[in-house]
């Protein structure tokens, strides 16, 4: 072998050791358990962002306190780029609903990108005898205390959600709040509760298997998901919209170059029709911005949920 060939291959594979040697894994933090929509959406996303970024990605679910134990670890992160955080809108709800969080959501955090919307959806026990909106509206209003409805937690999407509802539409229910919506579904399925307004990922396996009832879905327009169940919109409450958004984060100080490489390996990967199929199947619209889009709308929803969580007076526990 030529002198000149060996010196090639010796210089090729130094470069490729030291490439080896400097590359970093990414971490992606997770606010809560494993086979949730977000952990679900995180490693659907994941593998794409990693090719696009030239890293290896782990997922670390970090559940708890809402997502805010998650989010005070990415605060606390060296914002090299290599730790972000996969989190949906209750990163807005948080700073209303706990009286001192041990970060600035404003300053030691940085929205990054968008990944999309999703409704919930009005599911009630098949022992409820309302199959519509009117129906079950007329049944709430005409027996008070027997509605009992099920969340994830106080202060969780499923619990404003309702809160929301029942102010819209001049009735009262009973929040039952457990942790984490697995167990409040096996109370629905069994008429433990008669009702929640969830993910419409978490609860269209027993919507399609018939084991609960949808009524209707939260957002202004039809969900393709569920393209035969009637919006809140046009049963009766005009204008209602609760579309809980799924977004990326980064620790504050994170260079904006490597902001701004984040943001385009998740549109990117946003844009790979499998990534789509997958995501609709959720019931997750994907909906890209650029990062000031995303920021800009973060913002207001923080202005918009503290003021809604206060005049609801609603405090975590």
């Amino acid at each position: 072998m030529h002198l000149k060939k060996i010196l090639s291959i010796v210089f090729l594979s130094f470069i490729g050791l030291a490439n080896a040697q400097t590359s970093k894994t990414m971490t992606i933090v997770v606010p809560f358990a494993a086979g949730g929509t977000v952990d679900i959406v995180a490693r659907q996303l994941a593998p794409d962002m990693g090719r696009y970024l030239g890293d290896s990605i782990v997922i670390d679910n970090k559940g708890g306190a809402g997502g805010t134990i998650a989010t005070a670890k990415l605060a606390t992160s060296n914002p090299d780029g290599k730790t972000i955080m996969f989190h949906h809108m209750g990163f807005v709800f948080n700073p209303a609903l706990y009286d001192k969080l041990p970060f600035d959501t404003r300053k030691d955090i940085i929205p990054v990108a968008d990944i999309g919307v999703t409704p919930n959806v009005l599911v009630v026990t098949n022992a409820l005898p309302t199959k519509n909106i009117a129906e079950f509206l007329a049944y709430a209003k005409k027996n008070p205390g027997k509605i009992n409805y099920g969340s994830g937690g106080i202060g969780s999407a499923g619990h404003l959600a309702m809160e929301m509802f029942e102010e819209a539409a001049g009735f009262q229910a009973t929040h039952v709040p457990y942790k984490g919506s697995g167990p409040a579904i096996t109370d629905l399925i069994s008429g433990q509760i008669q009702a929640m307004l969830m993910t419409i990922a978490a609860i269209k396996p027993y919507i399609d298997s018939g084991q609960v009832r949808a009524l209707a879905t939260s957002g202004l327009t039809r969900t393709p998901s569920l393209p035969t169940i009637p919006t809140l919109n046009e049963s009766g409450l005009k204008g209602f919209n609760f579309e809980p958004w799924y977004g990326v984060f980064a620790p504050a100080k994170t260079p904006q170059k490597t902001l701004e490489q984040i943001n385009f390996a998740v549109n990117e990967a946003l844009k790979n029709p499998e990534n789509q199929v997958k995501l609709a199947g959720q019931g997750l619209e994907v909906k890209p911005m650029t990062m000031p889009q995303f920021a800009a709308m973060v913002d207001a929803d923080l202005l918009k949920w503290d003021k809604v969580i206060k005049r609801l007076n609603i405090k975590a526990e």
